[in-house]
């Protein structure tokens, strides 16, 4: 075990809270104008998959529980369950649904995933930042709107929803954060 700064903890670490692991996942830190900087955690406990909210000062520590990161390849999704293949040894891994989360709408056939592992057993999933994916519906665009300043409704090609540029259309390539589901900008192809 490693201490870290609250601050300092990202989606998908894993960090020791009262004797039992915990992924984070979310961390927001707040500066307030006065008073001590907060880092709001969002935590899921490994063992019972309960969900727990830590509120701390950002300068706290927190031991962080040593994680095995290794990349892996999305094969193919079972019922509630994802298959994953390790690129060094070829072993393959199932994953939950409720580790994955509401990120599985991202997960892309022989897309490349980091999966941390504590003693063997899966315990997060940390996707590529942005995917590129295609707009599946928009709204026509408006006459006399500015292709610079306004943004319309879009539905991708994964079902998710999300706000792009009024010049995009239907069939357009775009890279979207899955953090987020943000458009980020169209896709070089």
């Amino acid at each position: 075990m490693v201490k870290v700064m609250a601050s300092q903890l990202r989606k998908g670490n894993v960090v020791d809270l009262d004797g039992k692991l915990a992924v984070v996942m979310t961390a927001e830190s707040t500066r307030p104008g006065k008073g001590t900087p907060t880092t709001q955690l969002e935590l899921r406990r490994i063992s019972d998959g309960v969900k727990v909210v830590q509120r701390t000062k950002t300068t706290d520590q927190l031991e962080r529980a040593f994680i095995d990161e290794k990349p892996h390849n999305y094969l193919f999704k079972d019922g509630d369950s994802y298959t994953f293949m390790n690129n060094e040894n070829y072993d393959q891994v199932s994953i939950g649904k409720d580790i994955i989360g509401d990120q599985d709408v991202y997960l892309q056939e022989n897309m490349t995933v980091t999966i941390s592992l504590h003693q063997g057993v899966p315990v997060a999933i940390e996707l590529p930042q942005k995917v590129i994916l295609e707009i599946a519906e928009t709204e026509p665009t408006m006459k006399g709107q500015t292709a610079s300043g306004s943004f319309k409704p879009a539905k991708l090609s994964n079902g998710v929803r999300t706000m792009v540029p009024g010049h995009i259309v239907p069939g357009t390539k775009v890279v979207i954060m899955t953090d987020d589901g943000s458009y980020v900008e169209r896709a070089r192809e």
